[in-house]
């Protein structure tokens, strides 16, 4: 868990944006946070390259920040009005009593890989050893806890889970062999691979629809500037179904973002997220609620899904016919 000190250090280096000054040519400033370089969030890479955000009259800095539980922390100090991060930390902070809220998402299917050192041959070599998260609480944390228990194993007692920061650090950590198991994305998995790693679970194949890249916002900031949050959705959907339509883009476009001209890290990149794309880029209830059984399990009565989840303004792109018009 981040520390009360640590947190308050990160906001500090990052000043509250929601009563800045406009950028340049009267665009609305705005800060964007995501976890990790990763094709997952590329949506709103895109979106910004291609002049999406612009022509909304948004100005939409992007800022990496490793962690989705102190991204959300650092949205509910007011760094940042709209953020990407895992569904389970947005989850957790609400009901800790904030107004944290999942407000869309790119994909119902998990991009996560369980990725195991070599030396790891069975799931039964694992106890006694270590798995890296991103943090307590994150998408990764869950899911690692979710695969441990599949293998007969009790999370924190048979496999001691240790927050790395970020997936690049996770990847780093299990590469250096300080933990020998970690959930990866792309372009970490490919990287795995290439290093002879072992693949224990692909979470795409477990059978569970996932919240994947969750766009998560607060219900005040909703509430104050519903306009702003509509006009980041519209040019957030404009990115997504650019994303899965111009693949040469795209690529270039992940390309800049992570650092990369390996063509097969970017081709895999893009194939593994642009197929999975959501027309209409909102969670299901199915999805929530398996959270829910997962994470709350020791609460009674179980929060409901709409506790947790307003796509009010996804809905309203929907009815009103914009998400048909950018797909034509």
């Amino acid at each position: 868990m981040i520390s009360k000190i640590a947190v308050a250090l990160f906001l500090a280096s990052l000043p509250n944006t929601l009563n800045a000054g406009q950028a340049p040519s009267s665009l609305a400033s705005m800060r964007f946070l995501y976890p990790t370089l990763s094709g997952t969030f590329a949506a709103t890479w895109i979106a910004k390259e291609a002049g999406y955000f612009a022509a909304e009259g948004l100005d939409v800095e992007l800022i990496r920040v490793g962690g989705s539980t102190r991204i959300v922390a650092a949205m509910l100090g007011g760094s940042a009005p709209i953020i990407h991060a895992g569904a389970t930390a947005s989850m957790a902070a609400t009901a800790a009593g904030s107004d944290s809220v999942i407000i869309g998402c790119m994909s119902n299917v998990s991009p996560f890989h369980l990725m195991a050192r070599p030396e790891i041959k069975q799931p039964g070599d694992l106890r006694g050893k270590k798995a890296g998260v991103s943090a307590f609480g994150a998408t990764s944390d869950f899911l690692v806890r979710l695969a441990l228990r599949k293998f007969g194993l009790e999370p924190g007692k048979d496999v001691a889970i240790l927050p790395t920061g970020g997936e690049a650090e996770a990847f780093a950590a299990l590469q250096a062999g300080s933990v020998q198991i970690a959930a990866l994305a792309y372009p970490s998995y490919i990287q795995a691979q290439r290093m002879e790693m072992k693949e224990l679970v692909n979470f795409s194949e477990v059978g569970f629809e996932a919240v994947n890249a969750a766009l998560v916002s607060t219900r005040s900031y909703l509430a104050q500037n519903r306009d702003q949050a509509t006009r980041f959705l519209r040019a957030y959907v404009r990115g997504m179904q650019r994303y899965g339509s111009d693949k040469e883009f795209s690529k270039k476009v992940l390309s800049k973002y992570l650092r990369s001209t390996d063509a097969e890290i970017l081709e895999a990149s893009w194939k593994d997220v642009a197929p999975n794309l959501l027309r209409v880029p909102k969670p299901s209830t199915k999805a929530i609620q398996f959270i829910i059984d997962g994470q709350f399990k020791d609460k009674n009565p179980l929060p409901r899904p709409e506790a947790f989840v307003d796509t009010s303004i996804i809905d309203q792109l929907e009815r009103s016919g914009f998400i048909d018009s950018v797909y034509r």
